[in-house]
């Protein structure tokens, strides 16, 4: 169980970091740092790349969720 604790925590900090640079890659290539200030206006346009990342860094923390509602069940 404690094997399920640890993969829990880099499931959610892995994924944090990716979507930081997911978002690192989008404002280095377009220099438009106001869109991801203003993240509630639908103004990103990510390439396949970041969206790819994007996307991993998201299913990595939901997984991280998951598997933390499932410890606590268990437990």
């Amino acid at each position: 169980m404690v094997y399920l604790g640890i993969l829990e925590q880099l499931l959610f900090w892995g994924g944090v970091i990716l979507f930081l640079v997911s978002l690192g890659l989008y404002g280095l290539r377009t220099r438009d740092y106001r869109s991801l200030l203003m993240f509630w206006q639908p103004t990103i346009a990510f390439n396949a790349n970041e969206n790819r990342i994007n996307r991993i860094a998201l299913l990595m923390m939901i997984l991280a969720v998951v598997l933390k509602g499932y410890l606590f069940y268990i437990s």
